[in-house]
């Protein structure tokens, strides 16, 4: 795990993804629709991805991607990005992550 908090590091939006994984690709185009320019690591491209999604496992994420730290903090995978969307909750987690500075809600 310790593999992970380094790659998470001070960065705001850390996306660890599967390059064939269409849920994936959505969360990646949903957080970058909000103007937010995450980090994003292909595990599948990654010489340490199996150890990555090993620890990514032991976190609790299941699936082991998407999974989405907002803030260094572990928020979840697709379902949990969605339903924070869905609640208007995922733009203001942006804003406190300085991933993003303004957002209108259209």
């Amino acid at each position: 795990m310790e593999v992970i908090t380094n790659m998470v590091g001070e960065r705001p939006v850390v996306i660890f993804s599967k390059s064939s994984c269409c849920l994936s690709h959505s969360i990646k185009s949903l957080i970058s629709g909000f103007g937010a320019n995450p980090t994003v690591y292909e595990v599948d491209e990654m010489a340490n991805g199996q150890q990555i999604e090993r620890a990514l496992i032991q976190m609790g994420c299941q699936p082991s991607v998407p999974a989405v730290f907002i803030g260094q903090q572990f928020v979840g995978g697709a379902n949990q990005i969605m339903s924070l969307h869905l609640r208007n909750e995922l733009a203001p987690l942006l804003m406190n992550a300085k991933a993003i500075w303004i957002w209108k809600r259209k």
